[in-house]
């Protein structure tokens, strides 16, 4: 079945409340970030977890503040769907359904659980509310019964509509970190500037493997508030190389268009990756596969074909670069989805990992690199400086790394960004989601970069 098949069309208002709510951005979809969610009959009771499993229960301003934290969740996109939505807990793990019953669990990244993670939204009983559908079984809904949670067979009753619908509210433990920027489970962030926004293009995280199917684009004018812009490419429909691990893509503005370079699995055993281009008028999408082929096939090049990256010179000529375990660079043509292969250079540092990303700045080249595996929390950004796109490169020292005080771990496979006419930039990068994550489940924050006098860059603090 298509993974879009399960959304449920249905339009709806998150009304006010005492803990008012803006309107979500259009009808089909639920606001994402964090949440509370009250009962309609039972009002003043909250869905909430104790002891992992999903309750209803009573919580004010007077409620203790583990108590306000366990009827406080994370809502993100789908983990089997992006057009439906899971619930995060503050510790990481997700709401599901298993024999009935729901329950937080740690995310195992299986078919089975990320459906059982998964709800889709339909109208509630009143206006304003929402009914949770189940993924696995849409014949199903969240439901309190005896104050606990299950997913229960539909029934079309003034009772069962009132006890499986909820009003979405405003969080009871708001989140007071600045991260991550974008809500939910991303990694390996692509940011970009087109036409006065910035943008952000990551992989969308959480999956076995990293197994993950689609990409979504965000944008934003302020670096703080972002708009989701849907799912832009999806590998089931819209490649016919691949069918998972869509990974690490990033965007290039050039000849009036927008190309998106992305790493490609195919569903076959063969675990090697592919890279790919796709091309679109808009820097939200769609995008299409321009090649009905890889660009760079699996194998051609010594290490894995996946982050790819494009840098575009003053004299206009765009570079493309990428690799795991060995990082290559080579020239596009002017049509941005082809190259000579005979130009294909291999500029692998001391320490290169993956996650190539170069700039220009005063004349310098700047070749930035990730260290390390993403699954450990000793991952970490490390640079040199070159003559030309490419190099020859002096390897200059790591400039991010984990902070263990703050719970920040991981912290890599970023990119960079100025703000255009001035000596403004920042980075974006992934690390584990706090405070539960790990090298599957990742989040995605921006913070700034500086230089020092003589053009190194001053060691980057990660922040909350």
């Amino acid at each position: 079945m298509d993974r879009r098949a399960h959304l449920l069309a249905v339009s709806f208002l998150v009304v006010a409340s005492t803990l008012a709510l803006p309107q979500p951005a259009s009808a089909a979809t639920l606001p994402t970030g964090a949440r509370s969610l009250e009962s309609v009959n039972y009002p003043g009771r909250f869905l909430r977890h104790a002891d992992y499993l999903g309750r209803l229960d009573p919580v004010s301003s007077g409620s203790s503040s583990l108590t306000k934290s366990d009827a406080t969740f994370t809502v993100v996109n789908g983990l089997a769907s992006p057009s439906c939505y899971s619930f995060q807990a503050a510790n990481g793990m997700f709401l599901r359904h298993r024999d009935l019953r729901v329950r937080l669990e740690a995310n195992t990244g299986t078919p089975e659980f990320r459906g059982d993670a998964t709800f889709c939204p339909a109208d509630g009983s009143v206006t304003g509310s929402v009914s949770l559908v189940s993924f696995n079984f849409p014949d199903r809904r969240l439901r309190h019964r005896n104050f606990e949670l299950w997913v229960e067979t539909f029934q079309d009753t003034e009772r069962f509509r009132a006890d499986s619908s909820f009003r979405l509210t405003a969080p009871w433990t708001p989140k007071n970190t600045k991260g991550p920027v974008i809500p939910g489970l991303f990694a390996d962030p692509h940011i970009a500037f087109f036409n006065g926004r910035y943008y952000l293009y990551p992989t969308t995280d959480g999956y076995a493997s990293w197994s993950s199917p689609y990409y979504k684009a965000f944008s934003s004018t302020d670096l703080v508030n972002w708009t989701d812009h849907g799912v832009i490419l999806d590998h089931g429909p819209d490649v016919s190389w691949a069918d998972n691990s869509a990974w690490a893509p990033a965007v290039v503005a050039k000849n009036g268009r927008y190309y998106l370079y992305f790493s490609g699995g195919a569903a076959s055993g063969d675990t090697a990756k592919h890279l790919g281009v796709a091309v679109s008028d808009s820097p939200t999408g769609p995008f299409r596969d321009a090649l009905g082929k890889p660009l760079v096939p699996a194998r051609a090049y010594p290490g894995q074909a996946i982050d790819p990256m494009v840098f575009t010179d003053d004299n206009g000529q765009s570079y493309l670069y990428w690799g795991n375990g060995a990082a290559h660079v080579v020239p596009l043509n002017a049509d941005m989805v082809s190259f000579d292969p005979a130009a294909v250079r291999t500029i692998t540092t001391t320490g290169f990992r993956e996650g190539s990303f170069v700039f220009k700045r005063n004349g310098t080249y700047y070749f930035m690199w990730s260290e390390n595996d993403t699954r450990d929390e000793n991952y970490q950004v490390a640079y040199a400086t070159g003559p030309s796109p490419l190099g020859p490169w002096t390897k200059r020292g790591v400039v991010l790394q984990k902070r263990l005080e703050l719970g920040i771990k991981g912290p890599g496979h970023h990119s960079v960004v100025q703000l255009p006419g001035t000596d403004t930039w920042h980075i974006a990068y992934h690390r584990f989601a706090v405070p539960g994550g790990n090298g599957t489940n990742r989040e995605v924050t921006v913070d700034r970069m500086t230089f020092n006098a003589d053009g190194t860059i001053a060691p980057i603090v990660p922040t909350l």
